[in-house]
């Protein structure tokens, strides 16, 4: 047994002597050389082992920014509203106003709305032949025809076709002598309006009478009765609902005349008619 112990030392002992002698006859350093790139693939292998904390703070960061971009994405690919801004159309006057006024008119009544309206124009600063555009809103927002003639209780039906009777309208006034109170409706044709015009005269002045400045009363309540005639201003076909001056003469309260192919005024001037229609002109005309 202690001859085997003595043998194995002296394995040992001779194989730790031959690499000692190896390395010391390495003239060219070619197993330096190799040590140290074993040393070097030994670290890299360190570094780059999952093990490592740095590594481990690597992955854990890529895993939390993967999820949260996939979140981002499910986020707008699965929410329901439509994030699109909506492009405003551009406001477009149907004439030219020398001013333009907005009148906030939410709740308020028929009486108290043509009141408004009267009161502005009475303040309207333009010059002797301008035009007031006057633009009626419910929370800042410009109301249409239609909803104009609901908020007045009015009995002109357009219909709900907006192709045929455009829901853009225009109010305001022509300062002349006097400051004269209008109305233009758009339509894709006159015969597309006419019928309804004409039902509407039964209750035309019941409806504006307040806007152009008139008040319901014995002496004045025939109108609400009278027939509306047939007449032509500036040779354009025109309907007109007369009444009498304090000299007893005839005198216009309202008419409606068909100024072009796609538009009706409704005033109780001459003069109104003449200026509006150059306008109208005008405004074919830049288009």
């Amino acid at each position: 047994m202690e001859k085997d112990n003595k043998t194995a030392n002296k394995i040992v002992q001779t194989y730790a002597e031959d690499m000692a002698k190896v390395i010391e006859d390495d003239q060219s350093g070619l197993i330096k050389k190799i040590i140290r790139e074993e040393e070097g693939h030994d670290k890299e292998k360190k570094n780059m082992s999952p093990q490592s904390k740095k590594n481990r703070f690597f992955m854990i960061a890529s895993v939390l920014f993967m999820s949260i971009s996939l979140a981002t994405l499910l986020f707008f690919l699965l929410r329901k509203e439509n994030s699109t801004v909506p492009i405003e159309q551009q406001f477009t006057p149907l004439i030219f106003n020398d001013q333009s006024t907005f009148l906030e008119i939410s709740g308020l009544s028929k009486d108290e709305i043509s009141q408004t309206v009267l009161n502005a124009i009475n303040a309207n600063s333009v010059k002797n032949g301008g035009v007031q555009g006057i633009y009626l809103t419910e929370n800042k927002v410009p109301i249409g025809l239609r909803r104009f003639i609901s908020l007045i209780k009015g009995n002109f039906v357009p219909g709900d076709n907006t192709d045929f009777v455009s829901d853009k309208f225009l109010i305001g006034a022509i300062d002349n002598d006097t400051k004269d109170f209008f109305i233009i409706l758009k339509v894709r044709t006159i015969a597309d309006i006419f019928d309804s015009l004409r039902a509407w005269e039964n209750k035309m002045f019941f409806d504006l009478h307040g806007f152009f400045g008139y008040d319901i009363t014995p002496e004045s309540k025939y109108l609400l009765t009278a027939n509306f005639e047939d007449g032509i201003v500036e040779n354009k076909n025109a309907r007109f609902l007369y009444t009498k001056d304090a000299q007893n003469n005839k005198k216009v309260s309202i008419m409606y005349v068909l100024a072009d192919d796609n538009s009706v005024v409704i005033t109780n001037t001459e003069k109104a008619v003449h200026e509006i229609m150059l306008r109208l002109a005008a405004s074919r005309i830049k288009k």
